[in-house]
This record gives C-alpha cells, structure tokens and sequence, in this order.
C-alpha cells in the first residue's frame, strides 16, 4: 500500500490476468515461450504488422540483444540522446561503443534529429531515437540521415506501444525496435520488454541469441535433429506467467487507451490556463504524432520552482517526480566525454520537469483533487 493518498503509479489488473496465470500452470509449461507468449508475440506481429516480436525479460534485454544483432564492438559510436534512460546507452556499452550523446527538441523533449549529421563519424554504427512520452521522434528525417551514412536505427520505444507517426505505429520504423512492460509502461506484466525485428536479415539470429546462442528455436520446428551453441547469446526468454499477465492487458488495450487518453485530457484541460498564468509548459504532441498516453509532464519555469512543487505536492499526500538526469553529465557519461554545455536543452529542461500521477485505474476525483493541489502552488 502507498504512503500517499494518490501516488505516482500504481499497478492495475484489466479483467483475465489471474485467470490467465493459472490456466497457464494448469498447462504445466511455466517457462519462456509458451501459448501465452506466442498469443503475446502474435497479437503484437498481425497489431503492428511487423514480421518478428520476441518477448524479453526486459527492454534493457531487447537494447542488449539489438546491440548483438549489430555485431557492436569496441571502438564502435552509437547516438543516443542525453535525456534518456540510462538502458538506452548501456546496452550498446556494454559491448564496448562510445555512447553519443544528441541533445532534444525544447518542444517534444526527442532526439534534436537537426544535429545528427555532425555527430557521424565513420565509427557510428547506430542511433537510437527515443519516443519520449509515445510522441513519435521525426523518423523522416532520421531515418534518411541513417540511410545516406549507411547507419542502423533502433527505436526505443518504450514510451510509445501502440503511438504513430504519420500513421505507422512507433517500433516499426527503425531495422529493430524495443518496448517495455514495465511496471509504469501502459501495458505491464511487473517487468518485461520486446524485440521488434522490422529487417529480415536479423530474423534467425534475433532467435538464437535470444536462446542463449543456441539454434534451440530450429530444432523445435524439425529444421535440425539436436540444437547446440552457434552463436553469443543470452537467456532473455520471460516466464509464460508472465505472459500470461501480459497477454490479458494487451487484449484490453482499447479500454487501457481510453482511460488513459480521458486522464491525460483532464490534466491539459484544466492546467493549461494555470500553466500559461505562472510560465510553466504542458507537453507538445505535433498534430502528425499519434500518443498513447504515457505520462503527463509539466516543465516549469525554473528548478527551484519544479522542486518546490514536488515538495508542496508531498504535503498534500501526492506523488510526483522529475525524470532523467542529463546522461552525459553522469559520472559514466563523463568518462564517455559528457561535459558541462553539451547538450543545453537538456540540461535545461531536466531540471525543470515534473511528472503528475498517472496510472490506469486513476479516478477523476483524485485528478481534481491533484489539480486543486497544483492551483493552491500558484496562490502559495
């Protein structure tokens, strides 16, 4: 139970989970890649229309195994933006890449896609967009920068399960993508993520890394008569309870995106004349991007001013919080070259973000009771 009256988020159930958990140990197949992650795995695939998902363990795995796919090696650069998860950065690390780190748009907090040309250098070998808040990055763009310099794109879209950009959903754009379903994702089984492979030439070994490096997923189809190790690999393989989960909230996505669309209009509805009386800012969602309402954030006019809502907030038992501290100003980032001025926008807009309560299963009635709260911050 929380210690606050509404609290940042809270988890929630949309109808068949139990029910689905325990068909699947009445089946007696609990392990990774059973009928509740191959019905995950084929709603995702005909939703999207993409020609592979791969459930895994987390998105910080899928980023892993995107990182795999791209045979990333020391030496090698990946861009990143800064205002990111620190997921986005350590997964092509960890293989030895220098992250890169872009800066953001002021207005939808994405990749500033007008500075990655003087970030390539013949070392890159990926950039990642990051979808922040489900608002679709300009992929145009990107992606035509990508392709001249011979460059793979990764979508993290952790943010953005179900969101378009000029009518083609988030993920499906880049060679690979990533989702979360994460505890504070729309559509969660505590932790989990997916690999989305939109390039045919990853197909077979998205597999066999996946299974630890081993042509597994060959042999259960007839294709070899014993499996053994051809490749680096891992076990990102996520139990079918868990499947299970998320398999009944995938179905209510309808009904998930309503409410979360009712709640996220509530809070622009009755903070914009609020936000434009004391020179905060409501998020930006360009009329080409379709959102699946992932959170709602305010920027506000300074730090002290984010910080003393927060704390005002907490005396009213309401949990908000800021968001991502400027990776390149971390002390990881630091020994990647992050300095002080890099990335400006971010710098500035870090610390001046707060997230409001955002969750499934949050009533109007505690929205107008946070709203009420953040109205008695200007009087204070």
């Amino acid at each position: 139970m929380s210690a606050y009256r509404i609290p940042f988020n809270r988890s929630s159930v949309c109808g068949d989970e139990l029910e689905y958990i325990a068909r699947a140990v009445e089946c007696g197949h609990v392990s990774g890649d059973g009928q509740f992650s191959k019905d995950c795995r084929r709603l995702l695939e005909q939703t999207l229309g993409v020609p592979k998902v791969l459930l895994t363990t987390s998105c910080t795995h899928a980023l892993e195994m995107c990182a795999l796919l791209l045979d990333i090696r020391p030496g090698d650069e990946v861009i990143v933006p800064s205002f990111t998860f620190v997921s986005t950065a350590n997964a092509f690390a960890l293989r030895g890449a220098s992250p890169v780190f872009a800066d953001i748009r002021p207005d939808t907090l994405n990749m500033d896609e007008t500075q990655l040309e003087r970030l390539i250098t013949p070392r890159t070998k990926g950039i990642v967009p990051v979808h922040y808040g489900g608002v679709g990055c300009e992929m145009d763009a990107i992606l035509e920068i990508a392709g001249r310099h011979g460059v793979a794109v990764v979508e993290d879209n952790a943010h953005g399960l179900f969101g378009k950009y000029r009518d083609r959903f988030l993920g499906t754009l880049g060679r690979l993508a990533v989702q979360s379903f994460h505890e504070t994702k729309n559509y969660s089984c505590g932790e989990g993520g997916a690999l989305l492979v939109n390039d045919q030439r990853y197909l077979e070994r998205a597999e066999i890394i996946r299974e630890k490096g081993t042509n597994r997923g060959r042999f259960l189809r007839g294709q070899v008569d014993k499996y053994t190790w051809v490749d680096l690999g891992s076990s990102y393989l996520p139990s079918d309870i868990l499947a299970a989960f998320l398999r009944a909230q995938l179905e209510a996505r309808a009904r998930v995106q309503a409410r979360r669309r009712r709640i996220w209009e509530y809070y622009s509805l009755h903070l914009e004349d609020w936000a434009r009386g004391c020179g905060a800012r409501l998020p930006v969602v360009p009329a080409h991007c379709e959102q699946p309402y992932s959170m709602f954030y305010m920027l506000m006019p300074s730090t002290s001013q984010r910080d003393a809502l927060i704390g005002h907030l907490k005396t009213r038992s309401i949990l908000s919080v800021f968001h991502y501290v400027p990776l390149h100003l971390s002390e990881m980032g630091r020994r990647f070259g992050g300095k002080d001025g890099d990335c400006p926008v971010t710098e500035d807009v870090s610390g001046r973000l707060v997230r409001l309560p955002f969750y499934n299963d949050l009533t109007e009635a505690d929205q107008e009771y946070v709203v009420a709260a953040i109205r008695a911050f200007r009087r204070g």
